[in-house]
Order: C-alpha cells, then structure tokens, then sequence
C-alpha cells in the first residue's frame, strides 16, 4: 500500500502518478511475477471472452422468437470429457508456472548477505547478521522533515515531494548483484516488509522466523512500506533500500563500523546531566515525537508525559520499566531495542523537560540492571 498523496512526479523506485501496471522490478523474481501477472491476465481474459461469446450467441441465434424449440438431448460423454479436460490442462499449467516461481521466492541458499529485518510501532530495524558488514545494526524512521509536513497537513503548497511519506532517516544499503537473504520478524504486533521493485512481500511476526530474499540488477533507491495494517502509525512505516555498487558498499560498511565504535554503548559511563540531556533530546525526537509529540501532551490513547506521575515519580525504576516492556496492551510498545545508553538518555529528558523539572539523571547502569 503506497502512500500517493502529494506526490505529483514519478518516483524512480517507487509508485508513479496515475500507476496502473505493477512497478518496474529490478530483480528476477520481479520481473517474473510482473510475466505471470500478465500472462494469467491475458489467459483468464480469453477464456472470458470466449465462454461469454459461445454463450451469448447460442442464446440470440437459438432464441424462441425466431422459431427455435428446446432440444431433447440428454448428456454427451464427449462434451463432459472436454469441458472438464481442457479447463484442467490449463489450469495445470498455470499452476506449474506459478510454482516454479513460487519456489524461486523460497530458494534463499547460498546468501552473499544475511540482514535480519525487526518491524516495531512503527519503525524498522535491520541487523547484519552474515557476509560483509556483519554486525552492523541501525533503526529505520520515517524521515523526521517529512513527518513534520504530515503533522502540518502535508508539504508546502505548490511544492513537489515525490517522495512523500517514504523516506526515512537511515536506508538499507546493500550490493548490487548479490544475492541478500532477509530475515523477518517483529517484536510487538504483525508487519510486513514490503518493496514491489525487489519483488518482497514477506510477513514479520512476533516469535516467528521468516525469510526472503532479492538480487538487485540495478542501482538505485527502491521503495516499500509495512503492507499488514499494524496500528494508528502504519502510514509512517516505510522502507528505503539503497542499491549501491561492490565499491560504494564496502565504503559504506566502513564509515556505519566506526560510527558503531563511536556510539558503542557503555553501561559503566557515568553522564553529565547536560550531555544526557543533548542525547536524549535526539532519541526523543526520532522515537517518541510521533505519538508523544514535540509537548509531551500525547493524545487519544497515548498518555502525556509533561506531568505524568511516573515520569516525575522519584522511583525512576517504575518509567524505565515502562519503556523496557511497554504498557496498555503495548499503545506504548517496549523500546528494548533501543540501546541502554539512549533509553537513560531520553527518560532523563522526558523527566527534565516541558514542565517536568525533577532534577533526576537516568545512567545506562540503571537500565541495564532492569533488563530481562
């Protein structure tokens, strides 16, 4: 499901204006499932036109007006043989065809890249797990500009965002030509990882594995949004995958390895309230801003937390519990895949902004002693 509002370009990668065809595929499995598309088209349209065609004419030409008188005949063997055979056989090989690529989609040995794929409320996280890059791990949000235009009731009048509510904030990145096994699943509720230019349409489930996979023909960005309606953010879902060359991706890897390293999470560092503060400033805005908003007033189902009991609570256990593992049948979904550091960092500023004024300061040590 593509959001197209606004968007008054073709997006190279993702949906175009008035698009009624599928989006152009750059793997095989695409390019085979955009062939199938049309051939089982084309065959079921003939067989339409051709049964609705013998069936209006023996009506008009056998007409009682012009004299006609029913037939006594009863069954003929010869009619119910060819009837039954002659649907079969087409149905037979339609369904040989489909499966041979059905099995193609499922064939995901001999990876050259494993990715695992975690789809969260409402935002995506991938983990390189094997091939070149391993190790690497990064949050995908929506973009925040874009999220501000949504929240300011789209972007500027006569300006054109072709790419609307699909841009976000940290792309994957992979390497053209090889093959990328991804693996799918999700930690709150069902999602689905979906970009019809690679031909992936693979559900993420809680407590469940599964996988796909895509070969990139060609470089470029290539878009997709969660497609399984997965709460009141689904729209601010999407995904970003950029298809670079061999060289660009190494060079990609290298620079997301000694950001790693720079922002490796130290549970013993003891911070300064101010730098805390900074932090979390940053990891508020790009986790919690879209429900909590840029006031901390909330809203509908989403609790405020400028004067929240918990949030000025002197026992600072009782707010990392809550983001930890969630509340209300997870409207406030766990943030364990937040690092310890950046969960201290944002209580610390939720309990220090807007009116909130305790005073309290949140250290990494403090959260990791309530992980479980």
């Amino acid at each position: 499901m593509f959001t197209l509002a606004f968007a008054v370009n073709d997006l190279p990668g993702g949906p175009a204006v008035n698009q009624l065809n599928l989006t152009d595929g750059v793997t095989r499995i695409s390019q085979d499932q955009a062939w199938l598309h049309w051939f089982m088209l084309i065959v079921c349209a003939v067989i339409f036109v051709a049964v609705f065609s013998v069936m209006f004419y023996s009506i008009w030409k056998h007409r009682k007006s012009v004299g006609h008188k029913p037939a006594t005949f009863h069954e003929s063997v010869t009619v119910e043989i060819v009837w039954t055979l002659i649907p079969f056989l087409i149905v037979v090989v339609m369904g040989l065809m489909a499966t041979k690529t059905v099995v193609a989609m499922k064939d995901t040995t001999s990876a050259d890249l494993t990715i695992k794929v975690t789809g969260m409320q409402w935002k995506w996280g991938y983990d390189y797990l094997k091939g070149e890059g391993e190790g690497i791990g990064f949050l995908s949000n929506l973009d925040q500009a874009q999220r501000e235009m949504s929240t300011n009731g789209g972007p500027p009048k006569g300006v054109a965002v072709d790419d609307y509510l699909l841009k976000v904030d940290n792309p994957l990145v992979v390497p053209v030509g090889k093959k990328v096994r991804l693996i799918t699943t999700a930690n709150d509720v069902i999602h689905a990882f979906m970009v019809p230019a690679l031909g992936i349409q693979q559900a993420a489930i809680p407590g469940f594995v599964r996988d796909t996979w895509f070969s990139a023909e060609k470089m470029g960005t290539y878009y997709g949004q969660c497609s399984q309606l997965c709460g009141k953010e689904h729209s601010y879902m999407p995904i970003q995958v950029k298809v670079v060359s061999a060289e660009d991706y190494s060079k990609w890897v290298a620079e997301e390895t000694k950001k790693m390293a720079a922002k490796a999470d130290d549970p013993t560092k003891v911070w300064a309230l101010e730098d805390s503060l900074k932090l979390g400033e940053k990891v508020y805005a790009a986790n919690c801003m879209a429900c909590h908003q840029a006031n901390g007033k909330g809203g509908g189902a989403v609790k405020a937390l400028d004067g929240d009991p918990v949030v000025l609570d002197d026992d600072k256990t009782k707010q990392i519990m809550v983001v930890l593992n969630g509340q209300n049948n997870l409207t406030m979904p766990s943030w364990k895949a937040l690092s310890n550091t950046d969960i201290a960092a944002v209580i610390t500023y939720t309990k220090n902004n807007w009116s909130n004024k305790t005073g309290q300061l949140v250290q990494p040590a403090d959260v990791v002693a309530l992980r479980k």
